[in-house]
């Protein structure tokens, strides 16, 4: 008698957790917003519109559509997570979200202007192709704008939202001045450089995270906490962007390299390594503080002294240490896990972004 062949049934294995990424949280971000920014920059005078479409990677300075890089739009993925975290519709956080990042893009026109950068998002500033006067006017027509889609908002917190964004305009503005007034001086200290940080970027952050709670159901002192995870977070953002600014590869900021030594930006890693007491502060400043641009390589050279006298390892620390401290301060807020979840991945983007 023959044995009949064993049949057996295999074991399904579970199908694999598909982990979600910061790129996935800011890409849902993008799409969420994209027809509102869209309508809002097609709301604004054609004077401008032109040059706020190019800005954002939309079109070519012709008008022509095409499709550019328009921005991580970190900020505005913070306006939606936290409304999630706090409990609130995403769908009524959109206009500010959409605020915030019209106000940092306004932010960024300016800066290209002052700084002179010929390049952003892999492509030339708007100021190269458009002249620095109209950039300039469409960097205040986004501010403008952004201020009329707050104020749109129905049944929305609206004196509060715009305080608050109105505080942090003015507070980005002030440390502008100070990041622009450190490049005409020989002795700025590491905590001017720290306060300015908080002023550049930390405030608008810490507004994006509040605007958040605001559309969502967060009490006065879950405000205060979610502003400062924002102001903390905006703190390590910065100490990255200026690692990117010195190290970072061209094809992933689309700017040139090397682009913050060539300016003699007093940028986080470059203000420590100068105050340091170290043979290589010395030899960085003859170089960072004399009047005649640095070749190409005096540029190298100079990054391997920022490098040397700590910097980039100092930078990189406080990124790091920044993101966490972010994270702890919001451990209590909130009734949505997904979206802390989503917080702490852009807490981790902000404080390691290839560097």
């Amino acid at each position: 008698m023959s044995t009949p062949d064993l049949v057996t049934t295999p074991i399904l294995a579970p199908p694999p957790t598909v982990s979600r990424t910061a790129a996935d949280v800011l890409d849902q971000c993008r799409e969420t917003c994209a027809a509102t920014l869209r309508a809002t920059v097609q709301m604004m005078p054609a004077t401008v519109r032109t040059i706020v479409g190019y800005h954002f990677g939309w079109w070519d300075k012709t008008g022509r559509p095409e499709q550019h890089d328009g921005g991580k739009a970190i900020r505005p993925a913070l306006v939606l997570s936290a409304a999630r975290l706090t409990g609130g519709d995403v769908a009524a956080a959109v206009r500010a979200a959409v605020a915030v990042e019209l106000v940092h893009n306004f932010s960024l026109l300016h800066d290209d202007v002052m700084d002179r950068d010929t390049t952003r998002r892999h492509r030339p500033t708007a100021w190269t192709a458009f002249g620095i006067g109209p950039a300039i006017l469409a960097g205040d027509a986004l501010v403008a704008q952004a201020y009329a889609l707050l104020a749109a908002e129905p049944d929305a917190p609206i004196v509060e939202a715009t305080n608050l964004m109105s505080r942090s305009v003015l507070h980005l503005v002030e440390g502008q001045c100070a990041d622009l007034g450190f490049e005409r001086r020989t002795d700025v200290e590491l905590d001017e450089c720290c306060t300015m940080v908080d002023q550049k970027t930390g405030a608008l952050f810490g507004c994006s995270a509040a605007l958040g709670g605001l559309f969502g159901n967060a009490n006065s002192g879950e405000l205060l906490r979610l502003q400062e995870f924002g102001r903390r977070l905006g703190r390590a953002f910065q100490h990255t962007d200026d690692l990117l600014g010195i190290w970072g590869d061209p094809h992933v900021t689309g700017k040139s390299v090397f682009s913050d030594l060539r300016s003699r930006k007093k940028s986080l890693p470059v203000v420590f390594a100068l105050r340091s007491d170290t043979p290589e502060a010395g030899a960085l400043a003859d170089l960072y503080l004399r009047e005649k641009p640095l070749d190409d390589s005096e540029l190298v050279h100079a990054a391997e002294l920022v490098e040397a006298a700590g910097g980039r390892e100092w930078s990189r620390l406080q990124a790091r240490r920044l993101s966490e401290e972010a994270m702890s301060t919001i451990s209590t807020v909130g009734v949505n896990a997904e979206a802390l979840a989503d917080l702490d991945l852009l807490a981790a983007l902000a404080a390691d972004r290839d560097c």
